[in-house]
């Protein structure tokens, strides 16, 4: 069937699509002419400040309006430091450190980072109050536990993004938080009612609201009491009713990346899964980070079909493109203040704690477990290997090692036990435990802190994080930085 081409354009004006390589492949900004969005950018587009200002350029000289995105958290979300782990300590020290005015400032000097390279709209902050203390996908990305300081922090977050000249995207609505999946994999359940929904995962997005977020993302997330067996994604009662009615939101609502099987699976693909989330009130669909021309097509035909058989409004099409429109033609005059370089480093070792005493460690062997990494993440270097001063050191895994065997490879040092998220990982927990009775151990942790604490263990390091800047705190707190 051949689609209207009126209306492909009219979809191509809702999508945010993906392309591979350092430089924009001719059909990427040809889309662009015919009407697309923009472009979501992704660690495989990154090389270095100069190649991403060329690129970001080249794509703005197809369309001066073009919306170029980026998943830039700081911390353990990172695509311009994903060769090297950033130099930001992440949501987590933020909400950790408490300091307000310091979010702020990480934010903006985030947000002049990208506006240097031309980016203009950062799909950050995560504003989910972390509940679940297994949750695989949030963790330190969240400013915390508790929704008023997460919500403090997430309005700091979005003005100093904004005094920047780059939008805000507060993600993820109505609060990834409390699950314990990972909606890039199957499409988590958040089983609550909706007061508690409105006391513990939303005051954060009445936050960024009050400050002027220009953008909102969505869940992959059902909440049965709201969406009954639907994502949030594809919810009008909690995008329309709740977000836009009860709590006022003016701004573009963008989806979450729709080729994650939260979304793609419950629509039954990509393509339906783009012309729901426009029918239930979505503006803006980022399609994810494995597209091409063929996807990109796909998705443009499906919307324009919606439209011709009446399936979905014109009406509602329209409204989303304006929304985007308006979106693409903000701009913001760049607040001058003088930040330092060091800015994340400093705020990172105020992240740092300390259980215990680290007295003896002055000579440690220090041992890396090997730790996974979330789609939301990507493989990015973490740990203190780039930071140390020469101190010995070994990477395992932890099912692959033994406690006895790392004795002797320490050859009578203390040792140093790095690792993330270890307390969800039942072979690293038995490894630290037998460590610590027979030897002397201290441990840093640079995932989300639980409660678990190894008997016997001599000192405990909470790092919040495990960005560059989290790595190199640690190592200075042990008297180990180069």
């Amino acid at each position: 069937m051949t689609t209207d081409p009126g209306l492909r354009r009219l979809a191509l004006r809702t999508m945010l699509a993906a392309f591979q390589g350092h430089t924009a492949p001719e059909w990427a900004t040809g889309l662009l002419g015919e009407g697309l969005a923009g472009y979501t950018l992704f660690g495989f587009n990154v090389a270095e400040p100069v190649q991403l200002a060329r690129l970001t350029a080249q794509l703005r000289a197809a369309r001066r309006d073009t919306l170029i995105a980026i998943d830039e958290e700081g911390g353990d979300v990172t695509r311009l430091a994903h060769r090297t782990g950033s130099p930001y300590p992440g949501n987590a020290a933020l909400g950790a450190i408490g300091d307000l005015d310091l979010t702020r400032r990480v934010y903006h000097s985030i947000g002049r980072e990208l506006a240097d390279v031309g980016i203009n709209l950062n799909l950050a902050p995560t504003v989910d109050v972390n509940t679940a203390t297994d949750n695989p996908v949030i963790g330190t990305r969240s400013f915390g536990a508790d929704p008023v300081r997460v919500a403090a922090h997430a309005a700091a977050a979005v003005v100093g993004l904004q005094q920047a000249g780059v939008a805000a995207c507060a993600k993820h609505f109505p609060g990834h938080g409390a699950t314990i999946a990972d909606s890039h994999l199957e499409l988590p359940t958040v089983d609550v009612t909706p007061q508690l929904l409105r006391d513990r995962e939303l005051p954060p997005f009445a936050a960024v609201i009050a400050a002027g977020t220009k953008a909102i993302m969505t869940a992959h997330i059902r909440v049965p009491a709201i969406t009954g067996d639907e994502p949030a994604t594809f919810s009008e009662k909690l995008l329309v009713d709740v977000l836009r009615r009860e709590y006022g939101f003016t701004g573009t609502v963008v989806t979450d990346a729709l080729e994650m099987q939260g979304a793609a699976r419950a629509a039954g693909g990509i393509g339906p899964a783009a012309v729901r989330a426009l029918a239930a009130g979505a503006d803006l669909l980022c399609l994810g980070a494995d597209i091409d021309l063929e996807i990109t097509e796909h998705v443009a035909s499906a919307i324009a079909g919606a439209i011709a058989d009446g399936t979905l409004p014109v009406a509602r099409v329209e409204q989303a493109v304006a929304r985007n429109q308006a979106l693409a033609a903000w701009t913001h005059g760049i607040e001058e203040i003088e930040l330092s370089p060091r800015l994340g480093y400093d705020a990172a070792r105020r992240a740092v704690s300390v259980e215990g005493s680290l007295t003896g460690f002055e000579q440690p062997f220090v041992v890396q477990l090997r730790a996974g990494h979330t789609i939301a993440e990507g493989a990015v270097p973490w740990g203190l290997s780039p930071h140390l001063d020469g101190t010995p050191q070994l990477a395992v895994a932890a099912d692959e090692t033994s406690a006895g065997a790392l004795i002797d490879a320490a050859a009578g040092r203390p040792i140093v036990l790095v690792g993330r998220h270890t307390h969800r990982n039942p072979a690293a927990r038995s490894l630290a435990e037998q460590l610590a009775a027979v030897h002397p151990l201290a441990v840093v942790e640079m995932g989300w802190p639980a409660g678990w604490r190894p008997s016997g263990v001599k000192a405990f390091v909470t790092t919040y994080g495990a960005s560059h800047a989290n790595g190199r705190a640690a190592a200075e707190i042990l008297g180990l930085a180069s």
